[in-house]
């Protein structure tokens, strides 16, 4: 059962601890390299902004971005800007998601995000959870998978796991974390099951694409080849 209102205060409290570690860095800080191939720090609170406003359009039922190259063109945009700028324009933009997101409304209803993709608006807010939480440890300034809640790590694996259930190019796959929990996902590809067992945050590393998968062990066959998100 989602609860929305307690996604939306986990946001908070992850948007708070992202500024505090980013607050600690400095103007040279911010225009090196992520964790992501092309993408500087800039780029990652750039594009953290952009989609709490991206957001703010999806509860208030306009389209998420005007086009995929505009959103690309404003991340670009903003990517150099000095820290203080940055930290400003995060805070601000998450202030203005908190704000759209504490007004009542009908949180049963259907959203449309990126690329035609729909979902529930009560899902929204776990999904910029998942926004914050990633892209704090894309920055590569100390906040690793290994330091997600356990909630958030085990709804994330989750909610990857039913991403790709039924992925053409992913045979069926059982996960499995060392101290017991449980999913399957794939199963849309050719070949006989397999088993990927290891560390709530191995697993996780592998499904978001942040880990190569070389802590995982692998019964049954290959480590499955995942498809970009």
């Amino acid at each position: 059962m989602i609860d929305h209102a307690d996604d939306l205060a986990s946001v908070q409290a992850a948007t708070e601890r992202l500024l505090v570690a980013v607050g600690a860095l400095d103007n040279a800080a911010v225009t090196q390299s992520s964790r992501l191939p092309g993408w500087t720090r800039g780029h990652v609170l750039a594009h953290l902004a952009r989609n709490a406003d991206a957001l703010v359009n999806v509860l208030e039922g306009r389209p998420m971005y005007l086009s995929g190259e505009a959103r690309d063109a404003d991340i670009e945009r903003d990517a150099p800007r000095p820290l203080d700028v940055q930290l400003a324009d995060v805070r601000e933009s998450a202030e203005r998601l908190r704000a759209a997101g504490a007004v009542p409304a009908d949180w049963s209803r259907t959203v449309e995000l990126r690329n035609g993709v729909t979902d529930r608006a009560e899902r929204v807010p776990f999904r910029r959870w998942i926004e914050v939480e990633l892209h704090h440890v894309d920055l590569g300034i100390g906040y690793e998978l290994e330091d997600l809640s356990e909630e958030f790590t085990e709804r994330e694996i989750g909610f990857l796991a039913a991403r790709f259930a039924g992925h053409p190019d992913v045979p069926s796959t059982a996960l499995a974390t060392v101290d017991g929990r449980t999913w399957t996902t794939g199963g849309g590809a050719a070949g006989d099951p397999v088993t990927v067992e290891g560390t709530a945050a191995d697993l996780l590393g592998w499904l978001a694409g942040r880990r190569d998968g070389s802590g995982l062990a692998v019964k049954g066959g290959a480590l499955p080849s995942l498809p970009p998100l």
